[in-house]
């Protein structure tokens, strides 16, 4: 089993009386170290799977394992620790907290969690993920006196605050213009390849798929390409018990 895995999740939203489904029966794999890009058109269900990926919603059907546990079992305390120990987010609007500066910031994540660490080890560690970002000359300065992609450096930052196996980003190039991005890919991906850490976009961005090393597209809640390419073409994934296998694309 990988990191992740979802098998035939289906999510279907109640508007009113209306029922929306906005995933369809979704069964795909992710391991440890993957750079993968969920891709699709708006209401494809891109945006749902990640929330679904990171505990924020659950599936109406079918079931989300992360790190082999099935998430469906999960009461909401056990949920909470889970997220907060094993995955990262990244969002679109950055979502820093404008009263605290940039060291405060990435410093936020380990206030919360039941973890303990000590003060000179946390303080090592957030100096070495603003040196990371290439922030240092600026941890004291609060998020209206940084640029967007400074503001995006310090949320990855603070996503990686508390080592977490997964990273989830929702749009994360899509507030910054087109150099800005290429350099905030360009830093996600060297962390992927240093830490090992699995980073999950929802994107748009044709430059993150372009990169990525697996590739889901999406068309109206299913999947329409389950593509593994480069050195992770022979993925190495087994479906959780009782579930079927996707079948994947390669690419040399």
């Amino acid at each position: 089993m990988g990191i992740v895995e979802l098998t035939d999740v289906k999510k279907t939203y109640l508007l009113g009386k209306v029922e929306v489904p906005a995933v369809k029966g979704v069964t795909f794999c992710i391991e440890k170290g993957d750079f993968i890009s969920i891709a699709g058109p708006s209401g494809s269900g891109k945006t749902t799977i990640l929330n679904m990926v990171g505990l924020v919603d659950q599936p109406s059907d079918g079931e989300v394992y992360i790190d082999g546990k099935p998430t469906s079992k999960l009461k909401d305390a056990e949920l909470t620790r889970l997220r907060h120990e094993t995955l990262g987010f990244i969002f679109q609007s950055f979502n820093l907290i404008p009263v605290l500066n940039v060291w405060e910031n990435i410093e936020f994540p380990l206030l919360l969690g039941r973890t303990r660490v000590s003060k000179a080890e946390k303080d090592e560690w957030i100096d070495h993920l603003i040196e990371e970002v290439g922030l240092a000359d600026w941890r004291k300065h609060k998020p209206n006196e940084l640029s967007g992609g400074q503001r995006q450096r310090v949320a990855i930052a603070r996503a990686l605050a508390t080592r977490p196996q997964i990273v989830l980003a929702d749009e994360p190039t899509a507030n910054l213009d087109s150099a800005t991005g290429e350099q905030i890919i360009e830093l996600m991906k060297r962390i992927n390849r240093e830490l090992q850490t699995t980073f999950i976009f929802s994107t748009h961005d044709a430059k993150i798929v372009d990169i990525a090393d697996h590739i889901i597209r999406l068309k109206d809640g299913l999947i329409t390409e389950n593509l593994r390419r480069g050195e992770n073409a022979e993925g190495s994934c087994s479906p959780a018990q009782g579930a079927a296998k996707p079948a994947l694309a390669t690419e040399a």
